[in-house]
């Protein structure tokens, strides 16, 4: 297969196929990066109006981009309806300050196609024919409160008569520096209408800063030619078809639109805009810069589609003109043809073709994901030479203990607009998914932020680049075990790799997580925003220590997670069996420490968080949320094949249950079990009495259980809401479905009922273990209250199935995610494009939060590979 052979290349160093890619962000206005301010007023220093403007000093953004894995070139798409005041050269939407659920982007793109080495690509978007409405969705996003919904760009009416373009662009690789690109566009109107395309070639600015050794580069334009000369690259050429006008400018600030100063530049980067939709003259007469567009002018009949064909070529020397006939078509045909091939060889075939339509798109989301990263902290901080310095404040401020990272680096991204930046335990999930199509890249990702210019001296992963000192769960250790079983559980290299890095965070989380060392922990948010009475990341209301069931049992699964590790790199080299036996001990203090600090609740058959008084007094935190649910996700067995050959490990275990006899509610029986009924043990945060009794809740529809998955916070709080009083306030979680009310955490953060796809994975995992250890034995009530009996596998395979669901088309042909927007839901030329929301409506599955946030939601790849692939993996022997 082709793309087996490329990326077998990719990964051997035998050829560069990665090298090029969707590595361009959707915004890198309104980021961490780019924010010079005292206090770090991020969407306010950099906003929207200042992008078309501005030379970024970190990093780039663009439409449907390609550029080079060190971002020394950006190509990308701008088009120009002839109505709107600004040319459209990147996606608009409102920063954390303007939305009424914070950032929010309000246009309508999707990733329909990628395969891993990026041989073939295909990005779609809708543009409106009518003005685009910028400043009506500004202001009444800005009246609306955060009871209301959010004003979207289809509200406007502008899709009314199908007024707009559909515009897709198409990548094929004709090797790893050759690419075809096709971009069509649609008139869907019902009028003759023009549209201005300019596929546009830039070089990132790294010269405008004062660094040594930075001279800018030179891109010579000529009809249907842009011709640049880079030191590194050598020579880059961007062939369209035609003779299209070449519109040169320069990658500058323009200094004088900002803040009446003279720039570097006469031609700044706003050229190509100021010319075409005010006839100004600042584009560059000689035909030369550091930004270049071909200008087509496009004009259709009432559905009629046109094609423009272009070439991107890197070579060391000049080359004659590009072939954009039967080759050009030839490389077209056979990557799309090859990435069927690829797809239908991956995508399990007991899959519905609407299944398989929904992992290729996802799989394609993951992949259009990946964005080039540049942050040096220390640099960053301190100012660049060419620049004013820095507020002094901000040495004090964001991130300043986190000066040795230096990121420079394509990373896997959780929304390429609303969340344009690393988050470590979004990654994880991420690496799962992308494991199934492209596990080489998968695990370098997880091996990347161990490295030491990213993991701090202290041993903390960071978490994001709003803080890289949160706190976020320890899912590091899960995703690299999944990730070695997806890749066929032989690389224990990559393995060995992993751990040896995750001892140090293990024994960060010890040493700064466990307050009181009595092995129940604390961490903050960790990641479930709003989802308790106050915020658990801040300053307590009152004197105390608040102990995390969450963190309690993160740190449980975490240690499970080494202790399966250890166990797996044991049988290869018994050096591993000594930390096999630390991490078991490890997570039968933890997990016996739940019980007896008082986390789990006998009366309620649940685990809360507790706040802990100066006094010893302990106030349980009595909402029943995911926090109490995640200790189920802390499992694993231990087969009498490894207890024998391991017998130091199979030794302590009998020392335990001999001597310590408290932790035999976290060490089971043994019992025959798992496909091949071998003798096996289970390492539980809960027994079969307790994970019953949990189950009754978890699988309730008044509670937990919805149509589309588990929700975040029991629906019994809608009408009950948890109320605790301290320090004389009161402090009050209620059950909210959608986008929460509460500003609690800022920004659109809500776990406070609707449906994550994290979290239902885990759980849904966390079953299939149950159900390996306890066979057909073991049955639940399911629903709760149907007085019908099912197995822990029929359990979690018709949960995947709710899950799975929120993106097919269901009897009525409507996809859940998409709620009630007709347009969505009927019109043919959006009901089959898929988005990938943060989160779900926690009743009727409508998506919600950033839509493109294909990171951790494209874990429903991995649901669908699950439920229809019988060599999925199982449960560690």
């Amino acid at each position: 297969m082709s793309e087996r052979v490329r990326l077998a290349r990719a990964d051997s160093g035998a050829e560069p196929w990665r090298a090029w890619g969707p590595y361009l962000a959707e915004r890198a206005w309104g980021t961490v990066r780019e924010d010079y301010s005292e206090h770090g007023t991020a969407w306010d220093y950099f906003p929207h109006d200042h992008a078309r403007s501005r030379a970024y000093r970190w990093n780039e953004d663009g439409m449907a981009g390609l550029c080079d894995d060190r971002q020394t070139f950006c190509f990308a798409l701008a088009l120009w309806n002839g109505k709107d005041p600004i040319l459209k050269e990147r996606m608009f939407g409102l920063g954390g300050d303007g939305g009424n659920h914070g950032e929010d982007a309000k246009e309508y793109w999707w990733y329909q196609d990628s395969t891993p080495t990026h041989s073939w690509m295909r990005w779609r978007y809708h543009y409106p024919q009518d003005d685009f409405p910028y400043d009506q969705l500004v202001r009444v996003n800005g009246q609306r409160s955060r009871n209301e919904g959010e004003y979207e760009l289809v509200d406007t009416g502008i899709f009314d008569r199908d007024r707009f373009w559909a515009v897709t662009v198409d990548y094929a690789k004709a090797s790893p520096t050759d690419v075809c690109i096709a971009i069509t566009v649609s008139n869907r109107g019902p009028d003759t209408a023009s549209l201005d395309v300019l596929p546009t070639l830039w070089f990132r600015n790294t010269w405008s800063w004062g660094l040594p050794n930075r001279q800018a580069p030179a891109i010579k334009g000529t009809p249907g030619r842009l011709a640049a000369v880079q030191r590194s690259l050598g020579h880059l050429t961007l062939t369209g078809e035609g003779s299209p006008p070449a519109l040169m400018c320069d990658n500058e600030t323009n200094a004088q639109r900002l803040w009446g100063l003279p720039g570097r530049s006469s031609y700044p980067k706003d050229g190509i805009n100021d010319h075409l939709i005010h006839d100004m003259p600042t584009i560059n007469p000689g035909g030369v810069g550091t930004k270049g567009a071909l200008h087509y002018r496009l004009t259709l009949l009432p559905g009629q589609t046109r094609t423009v064909r272009l070439r991107l070529t890197q070579s060391d020397r000049p080359l004659p003109p590009a072939d954009l006939g039967d080759g050009w078509a030839a490389v077209m045909r056979d990557r799309q043809a090859e990435a069927d091939e690829f797809f239908a060889e991956v995508i399990p075939a007991g899959a519905s073709a609407e299944e398989a339509s929904v992992a290729r798109q996802a799989i394609a989301g993951l992949m259009w994901g990946k964005q080039f990263y540049h942050f040096d902290v220390k640099q960053w901080l301190t100012g660049d030479p060419g620049n004013s310095p820095p507020p002094p404040g901000r040495r004090y401020g964001r991130n300043n203990g986190w000066r040795h990272m230096n990121s420079f680096d394509v990373i896997s991204m959780p929304d390429p607009w609303e969340y344009p930046w690393y988050a470590a335990w979004d990654l994880a999930f991420h690496c799962v998914s992308i494991a199934r199509v492209d596990p080489g890249f998968a695990k370098s990702q997880l091996i990347l932020l161990l490295r030491e210019w990213y993991m701090h001296p202290n041993g903390q992963i960071p978490a994001y680049e709003w803080s890289f000192s949160d706190v976020n769960p320890p899912v590091h250790a899960w995703a690299a075990l999944r990730v070695f079983e997806i890749d066929g559980s032989r690389d224990y290299d990559f393995l060995s790799r992993v751990m040896h890095k995750l001892l140090l965070n293990f024994t960060w989380w010890v040493n700064r997580k466990d307050v009181g060392g009595n092995n129940v922990f604390e961490g903050g948010f960790l990641g479930l925003d709003n989802v308790g009475p106050f915020d658990r990341s801040a300053a307590l209301p009152v004197a105390g220590v608040l102990e995390q069931s969450d963190g309690t049992g993160w740190m449980a699964m975490y240690a499970l997670n080494l202790l399966d590790m250890a166990i797996i790199l044991a049988l290869h080299d018994r050096a591993y069996e000594d930390m096999a036996t630390k991490f078991f001990e490890h997570f039968t203090y933890i997990a016996e420490a739940a019980y007896r600090q008082g986390l789990w609740d006998e009366e309620d058959s649940f685990f809360y968080d507790v706040l802990r008084l100066p006094d010893g007094h302990k106030v349980p935190l009595k909402a029943r949320s995911i926090v109490g649910l995640l200790p189920l996700a802390a499992t694993t067995r231990l087969t009498s094949e490894t207890l024998n050959r391991l017998p130091e490990i199979n030794s302590r275990v009998r020392w335990m249950l001999h001597h310590q006899g408290e932790f035999g509610d976290v060490i089971s029986a043994r019992r025959l079990g798992g496909a091949d009924r071998r003798q096996q043990r289970l390492l539980s945060m809960v027994g079969q009495d307790q994970l019953l009794r949990v189950l009754a809740r978890l699988l309730d529809p008044e509670e937990f259980l919805s149509p589309y998955g588990l929700r975040t916070l029991s629906r019994a709080h809608l009408e009950k809401p948890f109320t605790v009083s301290l320090g004389g306030s009161d402090f009050t979680v209620g059950y909210e479905p959608a986008e929460s009310t509460s500003g609690l955490f800022g920004g659109n953060s809500n776990w406070r009922g609707p449906v994550w796809m994290p979290v239902n994975f885990l759980l849904v995992q966390a079953l299939r273990e149950f159900a390996e250890f306890y066979g057909e034995d073991l049955k639940a009530e399911y629903p709760t209250g149907s007085q019908r009996k099912a197995g822990l596998t029929e359990i979690a395979d018709d949960l995947s199935r709710r899950l799975i669901a929120l993106f097919l088309p269901d009897e009525d042909g409507r996809r859940p995610i998409y709620g009630a927007t007709e347009l969505f839901q009927n019109h043919p030329d959006w009901k089959d494009l898929v988005v990938f929301p943060e989160y779900f409506h926690g009743d009727n599955g409508a998506g919600l939060g950033a839509w493109h946030q294909t990171g951790w939601t494209a874990l429903v790849v991995d649901l669908i590979f699950d439920l229809h692939d019988e060599r999925r993996p199982r449960g560690r022997g």
